[in-house]
């Protein structure tokens, strides 16, 4: 047998699979039911109720923890909100945790509202400045990093934000939503846990809501897992299957979608209707040097600023055709938001921004969509 290590291409084709048997199915099957049948003597491994475990959940599970260099299963939930919430359940009351205030704005809601509700106190922090950044891990039991973040698309000094706060004594939660474990895979820096929206890329259809961790201590899993049974916030058997259904294109979708966000955010920079194009793959962005170095490849989201500020930029998404105005991302059609809309979005974020999600459609189709809603929008 070849000891040769399969490329990620590969192996997102190849994992999560049951053994092949002649005569037997190819994919993993889907389980649907609430009740197992009991033993009298039953075994630990003995599956006792669905809520605990079920057959649907392991193959998904097993395929992601490979892909992100662990050899602890990871875990599903629900949805992604399901597994922000369970990491940030692991700060212990009245302890401290770190959050970047322009993270998703999900997570950063959350911990907030953690914070109202006496569970933790909260340091927000611009995880760009390393120096203000670290200063505030001293005594914080949790530090939250999202790289790229969403949805200014920095990207933040990983190897040096993980090692300062181990050293400091706390937990590293990395939100590897955007980048997948065929860019980027943070265990192997140093940290704790990483979580998906595996809504978004993993799934990759938007047809599923499903969330993954994937943790590197087996006592971290095994709290992880407990809680997660206790509080019920566990992925449907037909929502598992259709997610590791989609982890199996990952590859080459996010290959074709990111071939076009390159292409594309060159071509939006010489555009008078745009103030700044953020994309960490242009030789100019601020976050270029550091993706490089760790990342392989520079991902599918592409974020503008219209020139002509927030009703510029309402103009200019309201003038898409093949992109659709919708939130979320990560699905095999293309689709656009200005992220200030939302209530709930950080103020960091410019009323201007427009995030994009690129799609696999031919980037041509998507080229002539972007230029003609920005002459739409009104100009500079």
């Amino acid at each position: 047998m070849s000891d040769h290590a399969a490329h990620p291409a590969t192996s997102v084709v190849a994992l999560g699979r049951p053994p092949k048997t002649p005569g037997e199915a190819l994919n993993a099957p889907i389980t649907l039911t609430s009740t197992y049948v009991g033993s009298r003597s039953p075994e630990p491994e003995d599956r006792v109720y669905a809520r605990f475990s079920n057959p649907s959940w392991e193959p998904l599970e097993e395929a992601i923890a490979a892909l992100e260099g662990s050899d602890l299963a990871a875990i599903s939930y629900a949805s992604g909100m399901a597994t922000v919430a369970a990491a940030f359940s692991l700060v212990p009351v009245g302890g401290v945790a770190v959050v970047p205030g322009a993270s998703y704005n999900g997570t950063i809601g959350l911990a907030r509202e953690l914070q109202a509700d006496g569970l933790f106190a909260l340091r927000e922090v611009d995880p760009t400045n390393l120096e203000e950044t670290i200063a505030t891990f001293e005594g914080a039991d949790l530090v939250w990093l999202e790289s790229p973040t969403n949805p200014l698309l920095d990207v933040l000094d990983l190897p040096t934000l993980i090692t300062a706060a181990k050293s400091a004594g706390a937990f590293v939660v990395v939100d590897n939503t955007f980048s997948t474990p065929l860019r980027q895979r943070p265990l192997e820096l140093g940290a704790d846990l990483v979580v998906h929206s595996a809504t978004k890329f993993i799934a990759g259809h938007s047809d599923v809501l499903l969330g993954i961790s994937v943790a590197a201590d087996p006592k971290v899993r095994d709290r992880l897992l407990g809680k997660r049974a206790l509080q019920g916030s566990i992925a449907g058997p037909f929502e598992a299957w259709l997610t590791l259904r989609g982890l199996r294109t990952l590859a080459v979708r996010l290959d074709r979608a990111e071939a076009s966000a390159g292409e594309l955010a060159a071509r939006l920079e010489s555009r008078p209707e745009v103030s700044r194009v953020r994309y960490p793959g242009l030789p100019g962005d601020p976050g270029h040097q550091l993706a490089v170095a760790q990342l392989d490849g520079f991902g599918a989201m592409v974020s503008i600023e219209l020139a002509g500020g927030a009703e510029a930029a309402e103009r200019f998404v309201e003038a898409l055709r093949v992109f659709t105005p919708a939130t979320s991302l990560g699905g095999v059609e293309s689709l656009a938001e200005r992220r200030r809309r939302l209530p709930s979005e950080p103020k960091a974020v410019p009323e201007s921004l427009v995030r994009l999600s690129i799609g696999i459609e031919h980037v041509e189709d998507l080229w002539a969509d972007l230029e003609a809603a920005l002459t739409a929008s009104g100009g500079a």
